[in-house]
């Protein structure tokens, strides 16, 4: 399994909650701040997203506080 890395912006409440759901479930994760890395951010347009937080993991990525695609990698990671 890749590693799994968090855009974020700040005072973003889906950041926020997408972050504490992989720390509730134990998930290891990078977080990159959108608003001061300028490279993430071409990446993220790049790959059709144009809000926070998107969630990557390899070749899979998406976009928003999405709890059950978020428990979909915490099992690929703790397993």
């Amino acid at each position: 399994m890749s590693s799994i890395t968090v855009y974020t912006k700040p005072a973003c409440p889906q950041c926020d909650a997408t972050k504490r759901h992989l720390t509730k479930k134990g998930v290891e994760f990078e977080t990159v701040d959108l608003t001061v890395d300028t490279e993430a951010r071409d990446l993220v347009t790049s790959l059709g997203y144009m809000s926070a937080p998107v969630v990557k993991s390899g070749d899979a990525h998406f976009s928003g506080f999405r709890p059950d695609r978020l428990d979909k990698l915490a099992e690929l990671v703790t397993v």
